[in-house]
Formats: structure tokens, C-alpha cells, sequence
């Protein structure tokens, strides 16, 4: 993201009728610094914790986590639409979440690249 209050270059920003309140889960602090810019510049509302238990999901819309830092299961039990992604090798924990009912479950590298596209699709159902 460029100087403050600058939107980044090739992140659309949400529809009006779209901007959501968002909760990052992730102990990476990169990444979640990096979910929270894009998703800022995209005009939602992030908030970030390092885990479900450091956190308050009230008016939260979606949830991006890291599945490498929270159960897929209990973030399911929330009721809250779910973006998990996880590393590209780690197969199991891609069958856990998809077991759990995670909403969409995608490897990190998509995310990073998509995320904007991903959470708007998880938003409007």
C-alpha cells in the first residue's frame, strides 16, 4: 500500500453494499499484515488476532485464517463464513477444513493472489 489513505495499485475497492467487517486470524505477523492492507484497500474493515480465543467476532462478516493457527472446526462452529488457507504441501490440513465445512479452503499463494476476489465471493453468498 502507497502513502497513507492511497489504495493500491489493482485491488478494486468493494462495492458499497459489500465492505465487511473482517477478522484475520494468523500468528504470521507478515501475513497478516498482508491480509489486513489488501483487504483495508479493497475498503473492508479488518481486525486481526492471533487466535479465535484472542478475539471478538461480534458484527465480524467473514473470517480469513490461517489453518495453521486455528481449528478448523472451531472457527466453523462461529456460524460465520470462513476463508481458510493453509500451505500448499499440508494436504491434511486442506481435508480437515474441507471436512469441517470450512467455506472455501485454498493453499496461501492463492490467497495472497486472490484475496480480494475470494473474500467478495464468500460475502455475497
Amino acid at each position: 500500500m502507497g502513502a497513507a489513505g492511497e489504495r493500491a495499485r489493482r485491488v478494486p475497492p468493494a462495492p458499497l453494499d459489500l465492505v465487511a467487517h473482517v477478522l484475520s486470524i494468523a500468528t504470521d505477523l507478515m501475513l497478516c499484515s498482508r491480509v489486513s492492507e489488501t483487504l483495508t484497500a479493497a475498503g473492508h474493515e479488518v481486525v486481526s488476532a492471533p487466535s479465535i480465543e484472542e478475539s471478538t467476532w461480534d458484527d465480524v462478516d467473514l473470517i480469513v485464517a490461517d489453518l495453521d493457527a486455528e481449528n478448523p472446526e472451531a472457527l466453523v462452529g462461529l456460524g460465520i463464513p470462513v476463508l481458510g488457507y493453509y500451505s500448499h504441501v499440508d494436504a491434511a490440513t486442506k481435508k480437515a477444513a474441507d471436512a469441517a465445512g470450512v467455506a472455501l479452503v485454498v493453499p496461501r499463494s492463492r490467497m495472497a493472489r486472490e484475496l480480494p476476489d475470494l473474500a467478495q465471493r464468500l460475502l455475497e453468498g
